[in-house]
C-alpha cells in the first residue's frame, strides 16, 4: 500500500466482528417485559371469567362480611282493644275530661271501667300528655295497645298491682287523643309480625 502510510512488521491486525453484547441485554430485556405483558393479560383474562373472585394468602374468603337478611317470625300475641278495660282517671283541674275520653277511647273500641278523679299521688302531678298504668303482665301486652291511642303518654307498672285492667291518667298537658287514623295506623303496625334477622349470604 502505497502513500503516507504503510504496514510494516511481518503480523497484521486480526479483524474481529464488533461484540454484540449490547444487543443481546437489549433482546433479554424485550423478552421479560413480552412475558410480563403477556402474563398481566393471562391475569386480567381469569379475572372477567371468575367475577374477579380471587383468594387470598390467608385463606379464601376469610374477611368475608356476613350480610342479614330479615325473615318473617309470628305475629305479636296482643289482645284487641275490645279485650282492654281502661280506667280513665283526670289528675287535671278541668272538669269532665275523663268522660269525653271514655267516651271517645270506647268508640274505639275498648272497654271502659271506672271514669274519675286520680287517686292524691297523682292529681295535678302529672306534667305531661298522660300516664299509662297497668300490672307487671301488660308492659308488653295490653299498655302496647292503649299507647296507640296516646302516643306520648308515659307507661309505668306495677308489680302489686292486681287484674288485667290499666289506667288511663289524664295530665296537664293533655289535649286529646291522638287522631283516630293515626291510632289506628299504629295498630295495625303494632300488630304486624317483627323480622328476625338471619345470616344469609356472605359478600366480600
Amino acid at each position: 500500500m502505497g502513500g503516507q502510510y504503510r504496514i510494516t512488521g511481518d503480523k497484521y491486525p486480526r479483524m474481529r466482528p464488533p461484540r454484540r453484547r449490547g444487543r443481546l441485554v437489549l433482546l433479554v430485556t424485550a423478552s421479560v417485559a413480552v412475558l410480563g405483558v403477556l402474563g398481566w393479560g393471562t391475569l386480567q383474562l381469569v379475572d372477567v371469567f371468575t367475577g374477579g373472585d380471587k383468594a387470598s394468602a390467608a385463606g379464601p374468603k376469610a374477611d368475608c362480611a356476613t350480610e342479614a337478611s330479615p325473615s318473617p317470625s309470628a305475629a305479636r300475641d296482643l289482645p284487641e282493644p275490645r279485650a282492654i278495660t281502661v280506667n280513665v282517671l283526670n289528675a287535671t283541674t278541668r272538669s269532665g275530661l275523663a268522660k269525653q275520653t271514655a267516651d271517645e277511647l270506647k268508640k274505639r273500641g275498648f272497654r271502659i271501667g271506672d271514669v274519675g278523679n286520680a287517686p292524691k299521688e297523682f292529681d295535678k302531678k302529672v306534667g305531661g300528655t298522660g300516664i299509662l298504668l297497668g300490672p307487671t303482665a301488660s308492659l308488653n301486652t295490653s299498655l302496647p295497645v292503649l299507647a296507640t291511642q296516646l302516643t306520648t303518654a308515659e307507661r309505668r307498672t306495677d308489680a302489686g298491682r292486681k287484674g288485667p285492667a290499666v289506667d288511663l291518667i289524664l295530665g296537664n298537658g293533655f289535649k286529646g287523643l291522638t287522631k283516630q287514623a293515626d291510632a289506628t295506623a299504629a295498630l295495625a303496625a303494632l300488630a304486624k309480625p317483627e323480622p328476625t334477622p338471619t345470616a344469609s349470604k356472605k359478600s366480600c
